[in-house]
């Protein structure tokens, strides 16, 4: 699966995720290390990846709200460390159908996954 790391995540979950056989890109390696929500889901929608963020403004209508997109995934984990983020991250990836993830963001924590539509097919 093609993914756009948000800029909390280290380089070394990126290469689990790229052992896992997924395609990921982290912000920070390509110049949006300070960008703001917007400009990180802009970019995901140009590259037609899914976001992987811990950032819960991403389902918060009234910051940023989020219409046609490939996919958010928001992950509700402490501590983040990369050991933990891969427990949850890892086995949702494994399971996730892509066309599922259009237009809908995800929220995986320990508890499961909550699927909210954002918009329109």
């Amino acid at each position: 699966m093609k993914l756009l790391l948000d800029q909390m995540f280290p380089t070394d979950l990126a290469e689990l995720l790229r052992s896992e056989g997924h395609d990921p890109t982290r912000v920070s390696e390509i110049g949006l290390r300070r960008g703001d929500d917007a400009q990180v889901l802009d970019l995901a929608c140009q590259q037609d990846r899914v976001l992987v963020t811990l950032d819960q403004h991403f389902g918060d209508w009234v910051v940023l709200p989020l219409s046609r997109h490939p996919g958010v995934v928001r992950l509700k984990v402490h501590p983040t460390t990369t050991q933990n983020v891969a427990k949850l991250l890892v086995p949702f990836l494994a399971s996730a159908d892509p066309a599922r993830m259009r237009n809908h963001l995800a929220i995986v924590s320990s508890r499961g996954v909550r699927w909210i539509k954002t918009a329109g097919e």
